[in-house]
């Protein structure tokens, strides 16, 4: 079949040229994928910590300011956005209901409003910076976004929230697959997963941060000005990504194949990215040709990636239960947790989700391997939901509790899988920009309607349904695992 051109399962993985392998020798050598095959002899202590301490010193500055311009911007500008997904949630519980009289499942086509905005604008935005410069394309759109956010303060209803909110949603899908199409661009195997999890796990900081931040809004602004504590939440969201983006215009990088020299990277440092990305087959872009773009088909990559990171996406869902868990305790006339309580206490999740994220990231670029770490998150989970599943929901709270809280083992994996997408589509540019962005469009797609059906409000937190659904939805995210494994 044409789509499993270049597939060989179980064949042995190629060996790289000397050019790509660092100045101290490995018995264990990389394959094309990031997977190796024998152990590594006489590694620096000090590589497992950072991988930059290792290098000569020109390469080490230049990591410095690489990871200090492009890192920097991306993850303050990603908590600014998981600040907007939060506040959404935060505001229509804070007085936006009531005063735009929203009603019903008003909540859910406001949401759907900006998952369709978002997953239309994807694959064009990230075939676009493949021709025009990142640096001034994605700051760009940052500001039309923190414009849009705080237009959203002066909706008067529900139809004018549904527009701004899918060009909302428009605007920021410009930014994620973006910017992870972009960290591939510049960074090698053994740095690739620490780059994309750090950047990815700041959204997971801005739920934690959201809630506080909604608190001291409401109670110190709210009436001030004559405007309402959720519209100054948005208003506040909007204002404070302003900086952000105008900093992207300074300091983010370009792709190496078109950065110019700069305040931040010399033409000798900018020779250096161009020369690391050659070592590892890294290709710059190339002119579109309709036998390219058939060839974004013609392999496996985009039907077993892309389902990868669909599962990845929905592989956690029980996490959403635990809020309901702590609110089913309290009865008329008896409180058991307060309203911040049952706010802040599911925090834990986030706390792990970012711990165990990290975990995988330096796990895997200390092994050079992506597909184990995937693997280990997938198993965890799928047995966590099967015991959120199997037993009582009243019954032994504390091991309930705790397993509530595992549920967040699964989501550091994302920066993994686009390490990996990244990696494994290395011998072509558009190919590799189409499918990281494919990655994360149907995952929100199917994300939009999936937990509606297997997590039903009305099944909260009971969940029978939802949790054994997720816990094949992991075992299906290790299967695939598995088979992009043994196909690279």
């Amino acid at each position: 079949m044409a789509f499993l051109k270049g597939f060989n399962i179980g064949r042995r993985q190629r060996r790289v040229s000397a050019s790509d392998r660092p100045a101290y020798r490995y018995s264990r050598l990389d394959s094309a994928d990031g997977n190796t095959t024998q152990g590594p002899r006489s590694r620096p202590w000090s590589s497992y910590i950072w991988d930059a301490w290792d290098k000569p010193p020109d390469e080490r500055d230049f990591l410095r300011r690489l990871d200090t311009c492009l890192l920097l911007y991306a993850t303050l500008s990603n908590l600014s956005k998981a600040l907007d997904a939060q506040n959404i949630t935060n505001a229509y519980v804070s007085g936006m209901k009531e005063d735009l009289h929203l009603q019903g499942n008003q909540l859910n086509y406001i949401t759907t409003s900006w998952t369709v905005g978002y997953a239309l604008g994807q694959i064009p935005s990230n075939m676009l910076i493949t021709r025009i410069r990142p640096s001034i394309w994605i700051p760009t759109m940052e500001l039309i976004w923190s414009t849009l956010t705080v237009c959203l303060a002066r909706s008067k209803n529900f139809s004018t929230l549904c527009v701004i909110r899918f060009l909302v949603g428009l605007a920021e899908s410009s930014f994620y697959p973006a910017m992870q199409y972009i960290i591939g661009s510049w960074y090698k195997k053994e740095e690739l997963a620490k780059r994309s999890c750090i950047f990815q796990l700041a959204s997971s900081v801005g739920p934690m941060i959201s809630g506080v931040l909604q608190a001291g809004v409401y109670n110190g602004l709210n009436g001030k000005g004559g405007l309402a504590g959720w519209q100054w939440l948005f208003i506040i969201d909007g204002v404070i990504t302003v900086p952000i983006a105008l900093l992207g215009y300074f300091v983010m990088p370009d792709l190496p194949s078109n950065a110019k020299p700069s305040t931040f990277f010399t033409q000798e440092q900018l020779d250096i990215a161009k020369r690391r990305m050659d070592s590892v087959g890294r290709k710059p872009p190339a002119k579109f040709t309709k036998e390219k773009v058939l060839g974004f088909f013609s392999t496996w990559h985009i039907y077993a990636l892309v389902p990868l990171y669909v599962f990845y996406n929905n592989g956690h869902g029980g996490s959403t239960s635990m809020i309901f868990w702590l609110k089913s305790f309290n009865t008329p006339g008896h409180i058991v947790y307060t309203i911040g309580q049952i706010n802040n206490y599911p925090f834990g999740i986030y706390s792990i989700q970012i711990m165990m994220g990290l975990i995988y990231a330096w796990w895997s670029d200390a092994l050079r391997t992506r597909w184990s770490p995937v693997f280990f998150a997938g198993m965890w989970s799928m047995i966590t939901h099967t015991v959120l599943a199997a037993t009582p929901v009243y019954t032994h709270i504390t091991r309930r509790w705790i397993f509530y809280y595992f549920t967040g083992c699964m989501g550091g994996v994302s920066g993994l899988i686009m390490a990996w997408v990244n990696e494994l589509n290395s011998h072509d540019n558009e190919k590799r920009a189409f499918i990281v962005a494919s990655c994360n469009m149907w995952a929100h797609i199917v994300h939009a309607w999936l937990p509606i059906v297997i997590f039903p409000q009305v099944e909260q937190p009971r969940a029978l349904k939802g949790n054994i659904a997720t816990a094949c939805i992991d075992l299906a995210c290790n299967g695939d695992d598995y088979f992009i494994f043994r196909a690279s």
